[in-house]
C-alpha cells in the first residue's frame, strides 16, 4: 500500500491522478500544508468501516408490512380484563 499526498491545488487540477492513485493506497489531500482530507477506493473504504449498517437501516425492518399484529381493543387486557 503506498501513500500519495496532493495539495487541493493539484487534487482539483488532476482528479483523475487521485482517483488512479487510490487504488493503490490513500490519497492525502492538503489544504495549507496540513492534512485534511483523505480519499480512498470504496472497497478500501468498506473494509476500514467493517461495511456496517446505520442503525435507521436496521430499525426500517423492511418486510414489516407483511406482519398482522392485532391489537387489544382500547381499555382491554390480554387477560380479558376491562380497565374500563
Amino acid at each position: 500500500m503506498s501513500i500519495t499526498t496532493l495539495s487541493s491545488r493539484e487534487f482539483n487540477q488532476d482528479t483523475s491522478r487521485a482517483k488512479q492513485a487510490a487504488k493503490n493506497g490513500p490519497v492525502f489531500i492538503t489544504d495549507r500544508g496540513q492534512p485534511a482530507h483523505v480519499l480512498l477506493s470504496i472497497d478500501e473504504y468498506r473494509r476500514l468501516t467493517g461495511n456496517r449498517q446505520k442503525i435507521s437501516d436496521l430499525l426500517a425492518m423492511p418486510g414489516a408490512e407483511d406482519v398482522d399484529l392485532e391489537l387489544p381493543e382500547r381499555g382491554e387486557l390480554a387477560d380479558g380484563a376491562d380497565l374500563s
